[in-house]
């Protein structure tokens, strides 16, 4: 598919460079390439002309299919009278779509597929379910756990808190436009599911997710499925119930973050904090003294580092799906233990955004005593979580790195290993991370750069050797020549829980 944007000036669904050169000749891609979503059309806005033109310029180009804008359907034929796409060119992108079409065997069977009975036996099954539940509580990230309060007790009273707490239609995330709401289990549900005759359990919907006029009229579904009802009730009537459920409550869960559309394609928001009345809400409720777990619903992450200054437990639980609910509740009181790690770094600042554990170094580092370097008057350059981080109900010990060599020549192997200890008392899985860095180039190298992890599951008190097997394809990189090779030298082997806890080695690597 051709992206929307463009490549030196030239957008991609026109760009013969991009399709044909590169992607065809260079690459040897032999399938068919289909416009991104009216990208054809779309060329027209970056100044490429009217569509019959540009329709013209992208089938020479080497885009086979037209997806939206009809431009080919309605404007081909003329074109080809005018001399402006020739027969061949249109045989050329019709072989192409024929070929992947054959090969998919809907020459034999045009509706290959496509038999209701498999939504019976393919859709919703319950062993899909129980797959989407493991998968969620495995996407589950621990930020913050103060004190052990988690996992949670099934007995007392628990208020389950927040506009995310009870919204079916939010737990999919964005681009679901199938999701059948009445399988999805909300937090409530996965809560009330999991305490049972035990314990009990309050919902109060605490406040509307914004009070922001501008982001309100800017969070319509646009078609990616029906949307959560407004709630009519105001906002101090929320805020009141929310606070007489809180006080009746052993322990308060807040489910707060962002609505499915506030994230995904075309859904960007300059803040990427908690509005504002869902703040103010997560205030009142530690304001009451009762334990405060805050589980964050999102498809990003957040800048929250009042909320990991203030809030005892924090729990990244994303827009988790159909078994959402459920999967939370497994985090929650224990019946799993959370091994998930964050895939992006979470800033404190939308001003520090792009913040990425893989940078290149500066040529005047963070030193809070010298104005001339690179940081902040106001924050520092750290993250409020790094890339790799997340917590477990255990605690995971790393021994010193140990190495088969410190020497190496040519291609060798190099085997790094850690021994890991569960000295906690939950049986866990932790993935352990390798980054390498690689510190004399011809080239500026990143700080760091992940280059495998690995998963191990220990009991209490069990202890494990994780091994990794590094050879001269994990140092390459493309040089200023755009060559893929490596250099030798020294570098820096990293091993650790995240990318910023790590244990280090340093080796030679001489060719």
């Amino acid at each position: 598919m051709s992206s929307f944007n463009v490549i030196d000036y030239v957008p991609a669904t026109e760009n013969k460079w991009l399709l044909t050169d590169l992607l065809r000749n260079q690459w040897g891609f032999k399938g068919f390439v289909v416009s991104d979503y009216n990208s054809i059309g779309e060329m027209s806005q970056h100044g490429l002309g009217d569509i019959p033109s540009v329709s013209a310029r992208a089938l020479k180009a080497g885009l086979d299919m037209d997806m939206a804008t009809n431009g080919y359907i309605s404007h081909l034929k003329k074109l080809l009278q005018e001399g402006k796409v020739t027969q061949k060119d249109i045989d050329l992108a019709c072989k192409r779509v024929l070929e992947a079409k054959y090969k998919l065997g809907l020459f034999d069977d045009p509706y290959h597929y496509m038999n209701e009975s498999r939504i019976k036996t393919d859709v919703l099954t319950p062993e899909n379910l129980d797959a989407a539940r493991e998968i969620t509580r495995k996407s589950i990230v621990l930020l913050k756990n103060d004190n052990q309060l988690l996992p949670l007790k099934k007995s007392g009273t628990i208020a389950v808190v927040g506009p995310l707490a009870d919204s079916k239609v939010d737990m999919l995330g964005t681009w679901a436009f199938m999701g059948d709401m009445t399988k999805v289990v909300t937090a409530v549900e996965g809560i009330r599911n999991a305490i049972g005759t035990n314990g009990r359990v309050i919902f109060a919907k605490g406040s509307p997710f914004t009070d922001d006029p501008y982001l309100l009229k800017n969070s319509a579904g646009f078609g990616f499925g029906p949307r959560a009802q407004a709630d009519t009730s105001s906002k101090e009537t929320l805020l009141k119930l929310a606070i007489d459920s809180a006080s009746k409550a052993d322990v308060i869960v807040a489910v707060l973050g962002e609505q499915a559309t506030w994230s995904g394609e075309a859904a960007s928001r300059a803040d990427i904090s908690l509005p504002d009345i869902q703040k103010n809400l997560l205030k009142s409720l530690l304001a009451t003294g009762k334990p405060v777990v805050l589980v964050l619903m999102s498809g990003r992450p957040l800048t929250i580092p009042w909320e990991n200054a203030n809030v005892p437990v924090i729990i990244a639980a994303w827009h988790g799906g159909t078994q959402a609910g459920n999967a939370v509740a497994d985090v929650l009181f224990g019946d799993y233990n959370p091994s998930g790690k964050l895939t992006s770094t979470f800033p404190q600042s939308v001003g520090q955004i792009p913040l990425y554990y893989n940078h290149l170094n500066t040529g005047r580092p963070m030193n809070p005593k010298d104005k001339f370097t690179s940081k902040y008057l106001d924050i520092t350059n750290d993250p409020v979580y790094p890339f790799g981080f997340g917590l477990s109900y255990s605690k995971f010990d790393y021994s010193d790195i140990t190495v088969n060599k410190t020497q190496l020549k040519g291609s060798d192997i190099l085997t790094a290993s850690v021994t890991i200890t569960n000295s906690g008392k939950f049986a866990g899985e932790e993935t352990v991370q390798l980054y390498i860095n690689d510190p004399v180039a011809s080239i500026s190298r990143p700080l760091k750069e992940l280059k495998g992890f690995k998963k191990v599951f220990l009991q209490p008190g069990e202890k494990k050797e994780v091994n990794f097997n590094i050879t001269p394809e994990d140092l390459k990189f493309y040089n200023s020549d755009l060559k893929y090779d490596w250099e030798p030298g020294d570098f820096n082997i990293f091993i650790g829980t995240n990318s910023v806890d790590l244990k280090q080695i340093k080796i030679n690597w001489s060719k």
